[in-house]
């Protein structure tokens, strides 16, 4: 009733959902979509515990994580050249059905018993190759869908499905987990990527003019390497983006020692507050899908990018539970706003036969250095202690965004 009301309303500028209701195309790639990262997010709990219940060891724990998140880094650059290359629409049914498989395959062997920690490490690093290619070129997507005009409104609504998966995810899988067992939050998040697929063939789109290639994929990915390199606003926001990934985004890794060490919350508290990081990050997505276009998104993005080190701060100094769990919505909000901002930005930037080398660069950076400042922190935390490593990763972005506004105040202006 809800939903069918929110496609009915006139599309006002202020209503969030606003490209779902101009958009059919839009609004079956995010309705499947969100249907899907609710499964992978079900996929990911089960995943982590099945590594844990097959070794009851961490570094297995961490391996299998790696696995999944090592081809991101290696191979999402050269992706952007084959989402510049070759119909996106395909790449991403290919990569869909391919992913539908891979968990296909979990489920069976771990409902049949045949299990063990190579067939995990195996279908992980599957779903990493695979995840490298898609997501880059699911990204320089939405553009054709929308259109430059609401991209990054569209790009908004894309983050707060994320996110209401991420709330929704964990808590279906822990409740499957203990009613059904653990092979079938496999089995339902094979069944969510139909989902996906069944939006994808419904869409009318028109006919795919192919890219006549007079360079060599090396050659293109130096291109867009040059391009990204030549443009200030690109690489400034690149930059960016990187420092946020390695010395922010770490906090999620380091929040159970938080709970633990510097709240004294058990697992119960640990799970609030990252059920308030994804409710605060809903919050943010769909607050930028209705008000971002009354704002300069360059204004609104430095104003993120300074609030996000200021509330990780704020996170750093309070030992209350309570005020940590409001903070944490707060880092949320700004959190979902900063790399919302960050990537509609650069997409509204790129020329479209550039568009996913330069998706592709964001994903590489963002995605791809998070276990570098993972690793990076959470060394420094054992020196020091948790919080102060986290507060120095905040300072360390407070001062790159101070410095990055003043000397390219332009930035500001996009």
């Amino acid at each position: 009733m809800q939903v069918g009301y929110l496609l009915c309303v006139p599309s006002s500028a202020n209503n969030p959902f606003r490209p779902l209701i101009k958009h059919r195309n839009f609004r079956l790639f995010w309705s499947g979509q969100t249907l899907s990262l609710i499964g992978t997010w079900m996929q990911n709990v089960a995943q982590g515990w099945l590594a844990l219940e097959l070794s009851n060891n961490a570094f297995i724990v961490g391996a299998v994580s790696a696995a999944q998140s090592l081809p991101v880094l290696l191979l999402t650059l050269y992706a952007g050249v084959v989402a510049d290359r070759y119909n996106k629409f395909k790449v991403i049914i290919g990569g869909q059905v391919i992913l539908l498989v891979q968990a296909v395959i979990l489920w069976f062997v771990v409902f049949s018993g045949h299990v063990n920690v190579w067939w995990l490490l195996g279908l992980a690093m599957i779903n990493g190759i695979v995840t490298a290619f898609e997501t880059p070129t699911r990204q320089s997507f939405i553009v054709d869908l929308v259109g430059s005009d609401d991209l990054v409104e569209a790009i908004a609504l894309n983050s707060s499905g994320f996110n209401l998966a991420r709330i929704i995810g964990p808590s279906v899988a822990a409740l499957i987990i203990g009613t059904l067992g653990i092979a079938w939050c496999f089995a339902l998040n094979a069944i969510s990527y139909l989902a996906v697929l069944i939006g994808l063939l419904l869409m009318k789109l028109p006919a795919w003019e192919p890219v006549i290639a007079t360079k060599s994929p090396l050659e293109g990915l130096k291109e867009g390497l040059q391009y990204i390199r030549n443009t200030p606003n690109v690489y400034t926001l690149i930059k960016m983006v990187a420092v946020f990934s390695i010395f922010g985004m770490p906090f999620m890794v380091l929040m159970p020692v938080m709970a633990r060490d510097v709240l004294n919350t058990g697992a119960a508290g640990y799970g609030f507050l990252l059920t308030c990081v994804g409710i605060g990050a809903l919050i943010g997505a769909l607050s930028l899908a209705a008000l971002g276009q009354k704002f300069k998104r360059g204004q609104l993005y430095s104003v993120s990018a300074i609030l996000f080190a200021i509330t990780l701060l704020a996170f750093c100094a309070t030992r209350s539970p309570v005020i940590a769990s409001v903070i944490t919505l707060l880092i949320g909000f700004v959190m979902i706003l900063n790399t919302a901002l960050a990537n509609g930005l650069l997409q509204s930037i790129a020329p479209d036969e550039l568009r996913g080398r330069v998706v592709s660069a964001y994903v590489f950076v963002y995605i791809g250095f998070m276990p570098i400042g993972a690793l990076l922190l959470g060394g420094f935390a054992k020196i020091v202690s948790v919080d102060k490593a986290i507060a120095v990763g905040a300072i360390v972005m407070l001062l790159t965004g101070i410095w990055t506004f003043i000397r390219h105040p332009e930035l500001r202006g996009v």
